[in-house]
């Protein structure tokens, strides 16, 4: 019997995580904590973010070949929103080719922590896959892990947070009488408040991975299960193998 897929309208979850700021979001922002985060210097010690949040301005530009190429940069940081975008756009055909299987394997990788809401549309990629599609996105899927699994990621996201907390707190240049600190971003220079940009939860890695995981909580409450509809396999009646 062959296998036809139902016509799937165009995927809504990148423009959802586009609407995200790098941080993740919350019913209740935390706006001193946006300020320090949306810094060059906080950014600069977060690959995960900064390449997430340039994929996302490339993404806003019509620029999907560059978007691909910076969320394929954060998903090598760990970053799961960054995963789940790169699955988005191929399963679309954005920014290149349209892989399905290669989708799938991107989409079971930002599923990896068990996040309910990626855990759904994993399984609704998986459920639209021919068996060809299917048995491919399992290969494929053991060459992301490889990669891009949190075993191998994450120590190199790891990495970045050390060495970025030794180079903001080596000499203390910009400091204000405790009070301030002096950083920079995209318009310059500018103070931010010292106690928050240096929260344990954005240096040490046990509490960031905490604090990543309540940013992708916040994630799926804000984009929801229901975002992405990519179709169910039905049987044609009466057609033949």
């Amino acid at each position: 019997m062959a296998i036809v897929r139902k016509a799937s309208r165009v995927c809504t979850m990148i423009a959802a995580l586009a609407a995200l700021p790098a941080w993740g979001q919350s019913s209740q922002p935390d706006l001193r904590a946006q300020d320090a985060q949306d810094t060059h210097t906080f950014l600069a010690s977060h690959p995960d973010l900064r390449y997430r949040k340039l994929g996302k301005e490339a993404q806003a530009r019509g620029r999907l070949e560059e978007a691909r190429r910076f969320y394929r940069l954060g998903a090598r940081h760990a970053d799961k929103l960054s995963q789940a975008a790169l699955a988005e756009m191929w399963w679309n055909g954005q920014g290149g080719d349209q892989d399905r299987a290669l989708a799938y394997a991107w989409m079971d990788l930002a599923a990896e922590r068990g996040t309910e809401f990626l855990l759904v549309l994993r399984e609704r990629y998986w459920a639209a896959l021919t068996p060809d599609e299917q048995t491919r996105a399992v290969q494929q899927g053991q060459a992301l892990y490889a990669e891009f699994g949190d075993t191998v990621a994450q120590p190199r996201q790891e990495r970045e947070l050390r060495r970025g907390l030794l180079e903001v707190t080596g000499s203390r240049t910009g400091w204000v009488g405790g009070m301030r600190m002096l950083v920079r971003d995209d318009r310059g220079k500018r103070y931010v408040e010292p106690d928050v940009f240096y929260r344990d939860e954005y240096w040490q890695p046990d509490q960031y991975w905490h604090w990543q995981a309540q940013q992708l909580e916040a994630a799926g409450r804000t984009i929801g299960t229901g975002s992405v509809e990519v179709g169910i396999p039905t049987a044609v009646p009466g057609s033949q193998d």
